[in-house]
């Protein structure tokens, strides 16, 4: 029997994830995951005058993972690569997962859609910012649910609940305009 999980009260590790796509991600949507590094253990490593001893025992132990599905490095937006941590087949389920807008014409693969599909099911929080709420609809993981969507992409699909709200948490999907709206 596997010992269930609380993201409230974590019992263990907490895995962390960006899913980047074989298409260009944007820089600023999944910048803020870099703060989930800086909460992590590494704490421990800052010098008290920057974090109190009390605040760097709370730090959470976060495992980050940067996920595609080659393990080349991946495009991000302003020219910028990331070298991921993690292939598809190599990554640990995640309890937290980001994804970032992508070229808006981009198809996700079978293999893409169906990872993005894996992690959502393994999940505690997955977090879809600004276009990428579209990879959540190619994946069909929003029917049903409201979701948020930029101004311009409201009408993609008349069969799914889209609104002009900042962010729309349905259970552990939560979908935003910005990454400013997601924190």
């Amino acid at each position: 029997m596997t010992e269930s999980f609380n993201l409230s009260w974590p019992n263990r590790k907490i895995h962390a994830g960006v899913i980047l796509l074989n298409s260009v991600t944007e820089i600023l949507d999944v910048a803020p995951f870099h703060l989930m590094g800086t909460m992590s253990k590494h704490l421990k490593d800052m010098p008290d005058s920057v974090y109190a001893p009390d605040l760097k025992e709370q730090a959470l132990d976060i495992e980050c993972h940067w996920v595609n599905e080659s393990g080349e490095p991946a495009q991000l937006a302003s020219g910028m690569r990331v070298l991921p941590t993690d292939t598809f087949a190599s990554c640990p389920p995640l309890d937290i997962v980001l994804m970032g807008a992508n070229n808006m014409d981009y198809q996700p693969s079978i293999s893409e859609l169906a990872f993005i599909r894996k992690a959502f099911e393994d999940s505690s929080a997955f977090i879809a910012v600004c276009g990428a709420f579209r990879s959540l609809l190619l994946s069909g993981l929003l029917e049903g649910k409201t979701a948020t969507a930029p101004r311009g992409m409201l009408k993609v699909s008349a069969a799914h609940r889209l609104r002009q709200i900042g962010w729309r948490n349905d259970g552990v999907v939560m979908v935003s305009f910005g990454p400013r709206d997601s924190l």
